[in-house]
């Protein structure tokens, strides 16, 4: 291992050990969650009308002829033509 790289590891190291005992945080008030009140009245929903198509669902049989695929890799190939 370099020399740097050691001297930047015991550096980093004792850069996070400053910062750990460098900051002391202490709670000095506890937390109260705001007092709120709250009034509800009744409401209403809109109300739509609305006229539609009708659609008619079903099933039939339908004979579809479908095209064949031949697919060569590149090693086919070569076999082929040598």
């Amino acid at each position: 291992m370099k020399p740097s790289y050691i001297f930047a590891a015991i550096a980093g190291i004792l850069v996070l050990v400053f910062a750990v005992y460098m900051v002391d945080i202490d709670q000095t008030e506890e937390t109260r969650l705001p007092d709120v009140d709250v009034k509800i009245e009744g409401g209403q929903l809109p109300e739509f009308e609305a006229e539609v198509g009708d659609i008619e669902t079903g099933t039939k049989d339908v004979t579809v002829t479908v095209p064949t695929v031949d697919i060569q890799s590149p090693e086919e190939d070569a076999k082929e033509d040598g």
